[in-house]
């Protein structure tokens, strides 16, 4: 079809118009993906500015380490079983690594997803509170209660309240700031994981502001999760405690032996699990100063702290040790609480 319109005269002609119909709609949709093109890209580059990392890495020369920051919809670790800082997924020292996947499947929800030197804070209010009511778990913030049944830390109990997360980046250390407000407690946590200057150190600062009205009553332990050199758990591995290890009930005689203040591994665990409920034996320990030693490899830790130990619990697998010392925390509404744990790393005699 044709038709016919004398330009002169406002009227304007047109041939073929479907054949015109289809140039303008390709037109269009050409112009209409190079639109939505640019508007993705920038829409894309708007978005990755304003999100954080998930990972940061921090050096002091001798010592690096990665650490995984905390996000309530994207972080690495999103269970509740543990506080959200300072997980650090490798460490390394002098040739050596220290931290690392422990375990076979990762979720981000499972409550020991988790690797490095990482701290639990035990519930306040869980006993007290109804079914559907809260209580708070210091790290992760305010969890729902679904049921009587008793707490357990592998549960992945809802999060009503997560509180507020700032965390400060600088080249040798990560400031982790947790504050949260609640009808039942509330408070500023404050937790720096620094590499000391010219030292093969980690420190584990922190500070625990109570800014609600009830008094914060609780225990917080290190898992501390050691994967060193991603050697399998058994013979050439020992531990020496501050305290002497004599009436502890040894379960698992083929594995390991407890001998003076030291614990030493006979062979590979082969999927088996090493624990104790309380190496103090229910005295606890002005000291807290253990060394864990990789004789296979030359790897090694000091860890030490100002506080006592409260009790020390003891699990192993066949792809980690963990030593888990606890400190009691006590504080008032208005006061706040400090605490410091360092993690010397040094290399021991290697024995064939």
């Amino acid at each position: 079809m044709k038709l016919f319109v004398d330009v002169d005269h406002k009227t304007i002609s047109t041939y073929h118009t479907n054949y015109l119909s289809h140039i303008i709609m390709q037109l269009f949709i050409k112009h209409k993906v190079y639109i939505i093109t640019c508007l993705l890209i920038g829409i894309s580059v708007c978005i990755s500015s304003f999100i954080e990392p998930n990972e940061v890495e921090i050096n002091n020369g001798l010592i690096s380490a990665h650490l995984y920051l905390p996000n309530f919809t994207t972080g690495y670790y999103r269970a509740v079983r543990f506080d959200w800082a300072g997980i650090i997924p490798s460490l390394t020292y002098n040739g050596h690594s220290y931290y690392g996947q422990w375990f076979k499947n990762y979720d981000p929800l499972k409550d020991d997803a988790v690797m490095g030197p990482v701290e639990s804070f035990d519930p306040l209010g869980y006993d007290k509170a109804r079914i559907g009511g809260s209580f708070l778990k210091i790290g992760v913030g305010v969890l729902t209660k679904p049921d009587d049944s008793i707490y357990k830390f592998s549960r992945l109990y809802k999060i009503v309240n997560p509180g507020k997360w700032d965390v400060q980046v600088k080249k040798d250390q990560v400031i982790f700031t947790h504050t949260l407000k609640d009808s039942a407690y509330s408070y500023s946590y404050e937790k720096t994981v620094k590499l000391i200057k010219n030292k093969p150190i980690l420190e584990l600062s922190h500070t625990l502001k109570n800014t609600g009205n009830r008094i914060i009553e609780t225990s917080v332990f290190d898992h501390n999760f050691l994967v060193m050199d991603n050697q399998p758990t058994g013979a050439g591995f020992d531990i020496t405690f501050p305290f002497d290890l004599s009436g502890i009930v040894n379960r698992k005689p083929d594995y390991v032996k407890l001998q003076g203040n030291q614990l030493i591994y006979l062979k590979d665990l082969d999927n088996k699990f090493v624990s104790f409920v309380d190496l103090t034996n229910g005295k606890g320990s002005d000291r807290y100063d253990l060394k864990i030693e990789n004789h296979n490899t030359g790897a090694a830790v000091r860890i030490t702290a100002d506080k006592p130990i409260e009790k020390m619990v003891f699990w192993s697998a066949d792809k980690t040790i963990c030593p888990e010392p606890y400190i009691k925390i006590k504080v008032a509404p208005g006061q706040e609480f400090t605490w410091t744990i360092r993690y010397e790393y040094y290399t021991c005699n290697i024995v064939k």
